[in-house]
């Protein structure tokens, strides 16, 4: 089950909200448990049992730690618990890419039994080790009662698809949340909900037919306008399907009295790469910061250490997104541009002025795209090459006006904040400072923005959710 299906929009959501408006403060985490396990098992029946077997784990071997008196142990208890979230990822996810990898790399013909992957893996396991680091290093306590830290891990707006929530961060809403919830933090949750929805049904699925339509393609059909209308195409779908899903879960979130953090903040009006990583899926970033830039000397080593920690930063970050090669070549191609932003490329953009860097750095973003989209190496670097041919386009597809509608939103909405004044009306819509009529015309744009992308959804059977593999 996903945010963006008739089921959930029209069954689970009203029967949730309902139960948990009328459940007592003092059950509302058991009424998010019974619902986020149904949320679960919906898709993944079978692992539903995994998560709550390594969270039952977990939570022991963790509190063990806690209360042991000397670092040795509690070094001992830190590394039960890594093994036991990190081997549980690499058994689900990267088992059968490293042992096909292997017989094609020694000519052997190893059997593995094809393991299925469990939907949201990488976003649970990294909220795990979260877990376990935060209380080794003295952040934050960790919690007595079971069930909470249940409900930390299974929460179902983040369950699939994050943001990957640091223990930290919402360790004390779990046992109290009461402040946040109030009208107005429940109306500013209802309208990024509806309008996340809107960026996933309204904008990433019809701009994502013309990507698929696009790269079905053979290589031959390809010229440099495909090539640019397939690339782009797919720019704006990753951004409207993952921070689309990112609104909802945070929207949702807030309806429920939490607050999750922001996982995008406008990352196409980006001048650099590195800037770029601070506004794309933020809370992944953090992540591999906290938790692997700085436990590797981060950059206060010297020059070739801090290039070389950046290089594996970005090398694990794209193998995380999946078990397969083109991951991998597109976290080196970020890897890459960094390093050199470090080196002389970041003063060049300085230089240039903000519209010329934003310009540039797009297409860059645009180009590795390209990568993560195709599997197909060979056809990936086919497409890229045909991006920069100048072989002009001769009529071999169309363009509906479907697309044309949705490509100008996705331009509209990624570029929007780009001036100051823009990114203050975007600001003021997404606070919770609105009243009188403000309160009145947001009501009414939710209440039609979550119409309309029903309509969507059932005039259209293509709903496809990017990120729902990783």
């Amino acid at each position: 089950m996903v945010f963006s299906s008739i089921t959930f929009l029209i069954y689970f959501l009203p029967i949730f909200l309902l139960a948990y408006h009328v459940t007592p403060n003092k059950l509302k985490n058991t009424c998010i448990l019974i619902f986020s396990i149904v949320f679960y098992a919906w898709g993944g029946p079978k692992f539903i049992f995994v998560i709550l077997g390594t969270t039952f784990l977990d939570f022991f071997l963790v509190n063990a730690m806690a209360a042991a008196k000397d670092k040795a142990t509690k070094i001992r208890f830190l590394i039960l618990s890594l093994c036991l979230n990190v081997g549980l990822l690499f058994y689900f996810k990267y088992c059968n890419f490293f042992i096909d990898n292997i017989n094609g790399l020694l000519g052997t013909d190893i059997k593995w039994t094809k393991v299925l992957l469990p939907i949201g893996i990488s976003f649970y396991t990294f909220e795990s080790i979260t877990y376990v680091v935060d209380v080794y290093r003295g952040i934050h306590k960790p919690l007595k009662n079971f069930w909470s830290y249940q409900t930390y891990i299974i929460l179902f707006p983040k369950l699939i698809a994050g943001p990957i929530v640091r223990y930290h961060d919402i360790a004390d809403q779990i046992t109290n949340r009461e402040k946040n919830y109030t009208s107005n933090v429940k109306l500013s949750g209802f309208f990024i909900f509806c309008f996340g929805l809107a960026k996933k049904v309204i904008i990433a699925n019809t701009i994502g037919l013309q990507a698929d339509a696009v790269f079905k393609l053979a290589p031959e059909q390809i010229d440099m306008a495909a090539a640019w209308v397939g690339a782009i195409a797919y720019t704006f779908q990753i951004y409207f399907d993952f921070s689309g899903y990112s609104d909802m879960a945070i929207g949702l979130a807030k309806i429920m009295g939490f607050r999750l953090p922001e996982n995008f903040n406008n990352p196409y009006l980006s001048g650099s790469v590195t800037e770029f990583w601070r506004r794309w899926h933020i809370t992944l970033g953090s992540w591999m910061k906290n938790y692997l830039y700085i436990p590797l000397g981060g950059n206060k080593v010297s020059g070739a250490k801090l290039y070389r920690n950046l290089v594996i930063v970005f090398l694990l970050s794209g193998l995380w997104h999946g078990a397969s090669w083109n991951f991998v070549l597109w976290g080196a191609f970020h890897g890459l541009f960094l390093v050199m932003e470090r080196l002389f490329l970041g003063n060049a953009f300085l230089k240039m002025g903000k519209v010329i860097s934003t310009i540039i750095t797009f297409i860059i973003i645009v180009t590795g795209w390209v990568l993560f989209r195709n599997e197909n190496i060979e056809y990936a670097f086919h497409v890229i090459k045909q991006m920069y041919s100048f072989d002009i386009f001769d009529g071999k597809f169309a363009l509906n006006n479907d697309f044309w509608f949705s490509c100008a939103l996705a331009i509209l909405f990624s570029f929007f904040a780009f001036i100051p004044a823009t990114k203050a009306i975007q600001e003021k819509v997404y606070g919770e400072a609105l009243s009188g009529s403000g309160k009145s015309v947001l009501v009414l744009v939710s209440i039609s923005l979550f119409y309309i992308s029903l309509s969507y959804l059932a005039a259209f059977d293509f709903n496809p959710f990017i990120y729902f593999r990783f």
